[in-house]
């Protein structure tokens, strides 16, 4: 791992935890009476993630100004977000997983019903920690919400995901330029478009100028891109002890991915592609850019 990227997680991904960890799902009465829900929440939110979406806003907002800690209650909704999608994901009507960083799926150890709550749960609790919890203007927090409601559904990670299941077994009989777009498309919403929302909230929180928020979402569309050619990548050659979830699920699915459609070397070739975009957008921010520049570059030569 980069230096720059070390020096980040080591000083910001403490605190991120911790103040994941100190969120209270329930009152007393609550914990009385639905203590699984509690519990189910916790699980995969205390879970050892990479803490990516987190990282990118605190990163954005390192841009702007220094006192990083008051975009914790932001970059904590967006990996709320983050967790809850997790949990439906893994559910036998999504992606069927039994294995998310290395333990037994949430529907595995609390039932579908109370992963499902989880889910809900948490995505909600998101945007309360925006509305009450921000340190801003409310015509920021509005536009705090506003970013995440959309990256989040319909025209982000919910339609993403939801192309992503209408595709499964569809790549028979449609031709290459056509399948192309459909998987931009998917991975632009299911992976990108969160990617893209963590870092403008960054910008957006710290009073980033136009100018800035338009070169970041540029290199948050570039980068959330080659975060799921690389997913993809793992998914068939990735280390299973490693990544903490089985691999070849993608394949057994019949799911449209870029190995499937392109094989391993132009995967690779779009993944370092990618990765080169991304940097030309950053490249104007000189040595203010090294935390993103260091991102990118794990981006692509991650192991998990």
């Amino acid at each position: 791992m980069n230096q720059h990227l070390k020096e980040c997680f080591d000083s910001c991904r403490p605190q991120v935890d911790a103040y994941l960890k100190q969120l209270l799902f329930a009152d007393a009465a609550g914990r009385r009476f639905a203590w699984p829900l509690d519990e189910a929440m916790h699980y995969s939110v205390d879970a050892a993630g990479k803490r990516l979406r987190p990282l990118l806003t605190i990163m954005a907002y390192r841009l702007c100004a220094q006192d990083w800690q008051r975009a914790l209650p932001v970059a904590a909704a967006y990996e709320l977000v983050h967790t809850y999608s997790l949990i439906h994901d893994d559910l036998p009507a999504m992606d069927d997983d039994d294995l998310r960083r290395g333990e037994p799926t949430n529907h595995k150890v609390f039932g579908d019903a109370m992963a499902i709550l989880a889910g809900d749960a948490l995505l909600t609790e998101a945007f309360r920690l925006l509305a009450e919890e921000v340190d801003a203007s409310s015509a920021v927090v509005v536009k705090l919400i506003a970013t995440l409601a959309q990256v989040a559904g319909r025209d982000g990670m919910v339609g993403g995901q939801a192309i992503d299941i209408l595709s499964q077994g569809q790549a028979d009989g449609r031709d290459r330029e056509f399948l192309s777009e459909l998987l931009e498309t998917l991975h632009k919403r299911k992976t990108g478009a969160m990617i893209t929302g963590a870092l403008l909230a960054g910008v957006d929180l710290a009073g980033g100028d136009s100018d800035l928020r338009l070169r970041i979402e540029k290199f948050g569309m570039f980068i959330g891109l080659a975060f799921q050619v690389a997913d993809d990548i793992l998914d068939e050659v990735g280390d299973q002890d490693i990544l903490g979830k089985d691999i070849g699920s993608d394949r057994e699915l019949d799911k449209l991915t870029f190995v499937s459609l392109f094989g391993l070397d132009e995967a690779r070739r779009k993944l370092f592609n990618l990765h080169r975009e991304a940097l030309l957008q950053i490249e104007p921010l000189g040595a203010k850019g090294a935390e993103l520049k260091a991102l990118a570059d794990y981006i692509v030569e991650r192991d998990r």
